[in-house]
């Protein structure tokens, strides 16, 4: 198949079923990373990935990994860490900080380069990309952000600079949005880390077909509010089979 090069005055993007077998999903490139055409890729199923300095991919992996909320996985040890109540939470209340930071996370180098940065910066403006934030006393100190499309969650990227932090701000956030109506969270591409945290592969036409249905639910109003949020201990399952 092959690779499409988007146009400059649309945003309209291939069917995911023409992306390439290897590398896995790869399905366009060009275009830019203005509010209109990331929230079409999300809509679509498709997300930016690439080295800064170079053209701008577009991705659809098959399998893909998702995280049903219901199904997160916290270890005995995270639920002891999180009952101690080392952390507070807020979410939408340090947007451009998160990326930041989540761009420094990485040793080996990061795609979210300062285009990208400004690119997620004007759709959080828009009220569709969303950071929760993770804190000890006043500092920041871990957290994560992603795009809302209606009853799905995409996950870009977490940081933490404490224990626990990453893992303690993706368990509020899965109670949060799941209090509020939310069913699906999208984690592209499964690695160990949200493998241990309850994520799992689903073939990408099924992951299509319920981003289909979710994106048309409404949460509840208040979900994407700046607010503090609270941990509930009910909410953090030990599945048997999970090893710690």
């Amino acid at each position: 198949m092959r690779l499409v090069k988007l146009e400059a005055n649309s945003v309209l993007f291939p069917d995911p079923d023409t992306a390439l077998l290897e590398p896995n999903g790869l399905l366009a490139m060009g275009g830019d990373l203005t509010a209109p055409r990331l929230l079409s890729a999300y809509q679509n199923g498709i997300f930016p990935w690439f080295e800064p300095g170079e053209m701008i991919l577009w991705w659809t992996p098959d399998p893909r990994a998702i995280l049903v909320p219901e199904e997160r996985h916290a270890s005995r040890s995270l639920q002891r860490f999180m009952r101690k109540k080392p952390y507070r939470y807020t979410i939408n209340q340090r947007f451009e900080q998160v990326i930041r930071a989540c761009a420094m996370q990485r040793e080996d180098g990061t795609w979210i380069g300062p285009l990208v940065q400004r690119g997620y910066q004007e759709l959080h403006e828009a009220g569709r990309a969303h950071s929760v934030e993770v804190w000890e006393d006043d500092e920041l100190v871990g957290g994560l952000y992603g795009v809302s499309v209606g009853g799905l969650f995409c996950g870009e990227s977490m940081f933490s600079r404490r224990e626990n932090a990453s893992k303690c701000a993706l368990m509020v956030f899965c109670q949060h949005f799941s209090r509020n109506g939310g069913e699906l969270i999208d984690c592209q591409v499964l690695n160990p880390h949200t493998a241990s945290l309850g994520a799992r592969e689903i073939p990408r036409r099924q992951f299509l077909q319920q981003l289909s249905e979710l994106s048309q639910r409404a949460l509840a109003p208040d979900c994407w509010l700046p607010q503090d949020l609270s941990p509930h201990d009910e909410d953090l399952p030990v599945f048997p089979k999970d090893r710690e």
